[in-house]
């Protein structure tokens, strides 16, 4: 048997063919019909199901479950995706529309859980019973895995990585409080960041880099000139890497899982950024120096991309 994951994006959604072992067989995306009602883009979702379920060259008797992994808060009990913030959706019964085209059960996730799971069942954290995955991107999402399935508090919304205060009254965030880890531990962070520096040292390594305009500053700027020894390109990574230990501090002595994921942008540093980042967790967090056996290991995710669409398809 199989199972199809979508992975419903602001620009595209994209859809796999799952494999029982988790592997990846097949996978096509079409464009997110930005202007549709939540009703119609659902009904367009369900079309496009079955037209790739098709062109698998299988039939949906073969196939055990669709998953969506959706950008906003779920009720996969019920199968209605409750909201999204870029998308038109509002209590949108996306199981019950469905229904109209296929017979295959339905379920339903937030995509940055969706992308927990399948590290957790088939990437990084493969084997371990508890995970966390945490995606520095535009933003910092990620998910909680424990005992092989996600954690998702009694509404279905727990698993919001980067809406903790890591300062009070810093940064304003997006969801409207200031000092969320999101404002410091996304690769917009980063950005943020390194453009103010250039404006304070514009002799820096990092002015040639980006050819003078800071609009060409990206996630990477300040670790490539810290990597060429500008002192302010290791002052941003510093301070960065202090602000994102400090939230991964805080998940571990809460939750010890045997291991915390990185993905998303800031990741691609590999270990120029997991190597400090551990030595600053493992001297603070809970326990980490004194038990070295059992501490929390901290690694890069594996499955990239793909990581949402196997996941939703597990769900």
């Amino acid at each position: 048997m199989y199972r199809i994951g979508i992975d419903l994006g602001g620009t595209n959604v994209a859809f796999g063919l799952v494999d029982e072992t988790g592997r990846l067989l097949k996978k096509e995306s079409v464009p997110t019909m930005r202007d549709a009602s939540a009703e119609e883009l659902t009904e367009a979702i369900a079309e496009n199901t079955l037209a790739f379920i098709k062109k698998c060259g299988i039939g949906e008797d073969s196939v055990e479950s669709v998953g969506i992994g959706c950008p906003g808060a779920c009720n996969d009990e019920k199968g209605i995706l409750l909201l999204t913030v870029n998308l038109p959706f509002r209590n949108t019964d996306i199981r019950g529309i469905f229904s109209r085209y296929t017979k295959i059960p339905v379920h339903i996730g937030n995509d940055a859980n969706c992308a927990a799971l399948g590290e957790a069942l088939f990437g990084g954290g493969k084997g371990t019973k508890t995970s966390l995955t945490i995606t520095l991107g535009t933003g910092v999402g990620g998910g909680i895995v424990i005992d092989g399935k996600l954690y998702t508090g009694f509404n279905g919304m727990a698993g919001e990585m980067g809406h903790m205060v890591i300062r009070k009254s810093g940064v304003r965030c997006g969801c409207g409080r200031r000092g969320c880890f999101e404002t410091y531990a996304s690769a917009t962070a980063v950005i943020r960041e390194t453009r103010e520096a250039l404006a304070k040292h514009p002799d820096s390594l990092i002015s040639r880099l980006c050819d003078g305009d800071p609009s060409k500053i990206d996630a990477k700027t300040a670790f490539d000139a810290m990597r060429l020894g500008d002192k302010t390109g290791e002052r941003i990574v510093k301070a960065y890497i202090k602000d994102l230990g400090e939230g991964i501090i805080n998940y571990i002595n809460i939750f010890q899982p045997e291991i915390i994921l990185l993905g998303g942008g800031v990741s691609k540093e590999g270990e120029g950024l997991l190597k400090p980042l551990r030595r600053y967790v493992y001297r603070f967090s809970y326990g980490a120096a004194m038990f070295k056996k059992t501490r929390t290991r901290i690694e890069k995710a594996q499955l990239g991309n793909d990581a949402g669409i196997i996941g939703a398809a597990m769900l």
